[in-house]
């Protein structure tokens, strides 16, 4: 089960300021690369650089016992 929101929002930050800064820019810009047709559907993976960078957590990190 996933949880509440109340666990979800209590979740650890994991990636820093600037690494945020970059993952939004990268996923949204891939996104809207897609979405003009200058590249392929392969873009819109640009969505999980986007909701890592906004959300602060990096769920790969974890794993591999990473923070910022």
């Amino acid at each position: 089960m996933l949880g509440t929101f109340k666990e979800f929002a209590m979740m650890d930050v994991n990636v820093g300021a600037a690494e945020r800064f970059l993952r939004v820019g990268a996923g949204a810009s891939l996104m809207l690369a897609t979405a003009l047709g200058w590249i392929g559907l392969w873009g819109f993976l640009g969505v999980v650089p986007l909701l890592t960078g906004l959300a602060g957590y990096c769920p790969l990190y974890t794993v591999i016992h990473r923070s910022h």
